[in-house]
């Protein structure tokens, strides 16, 4: 089976965005609010997974001031990685679990280019074979760092939230549950992605001026 040309561009997103305002009215409402979705790729490989690892569980803000920490050392490069150790992932900023998993990752020499070539599940599995690769940071890895069509992970939280307030839910649906929504969404489940992930801000900014 062949694969679906990945999203490569604003373009891309944008059809994918006009596909799901054109099935779901909440979806026009909620782009209308959003404005056009950004492309958000990242490239390929283990600079891209580790940017996606230290963004795990901590603000953007803290997030984006460590990964400049790690790239200003050379730290998206294994080789430097492995030759730093924990204590200089250490003293970048990671925590000491992120720091173990950076060097397991860089020890791993793992075949990046390969995953191109596999189907999204595939792809996912061999991500999350390796230590501290779970399945989210797997499907955020596919969808943004491959940039893959018809990814939903739907274990995120602020997708969660942001499907409870734009859809009118009673409560935060669960990851098995909103996966079932989001079955409906398909073959665009990734720019669902974008589109819940931008409604997302726009809920948090009405709550912060109400």
């Amino acid at each position: 089976m062949s694969l679906a040309p990945p999203i490569t561009c604003d373009a891309d997103v944008a059809e994918g965005a006009a596909w799901l305002a054109e099935r779901e009215p909440r979806f026009a409402m909620a782009l209308a609010q959003t404005g056009p979705l950004p492309l958000r790729l990242r490239p390929p490989g283990f600079a891209g997974l580790l940017d996606i690892i230290v963004g795990q569980q901590v603000s953007v803000a803290s997030a984006r001031a460590i990964y400049t920490r790690l790239v200003a050392a050379g730290l998206d490069r294994p080789e430097i990685v492995l030759r730093a150790g924990d204590d200089g992932l250490r003293a970048a900023g990671l925590s000491r679990p992120k720091a173990r998993y950076v060097l397991a990752l860089a020890e791993r020499d793992f075949d990046f280019d390969a995953l191109h070539g596999l189907p999204d599940d595939a792809a996912i599995a061999a991500l999350v074979d390796m230590p501290g690769i779970g399945p989210w940071t797997a499907q955020i890895y596919v969808m943004f760092c491959l940039g893959r069509r018809d990814i939903f992970p739907s274990g995120d939280l602020a997708l969660q939230e942001a499907a409870r307030g734009l859809f009118d839910l009673p409560a935060r649906p669960s990851p098995k549950d909103l996966s079932a929504m989001a079955a409906a969404w398909s073959p665009w489940r990734s720019v669902a992605a974008r589109l819940l992930f931008a409604y997302y801000r726009v809920l948090k900014q009405k709550e912060g001026l109400s």
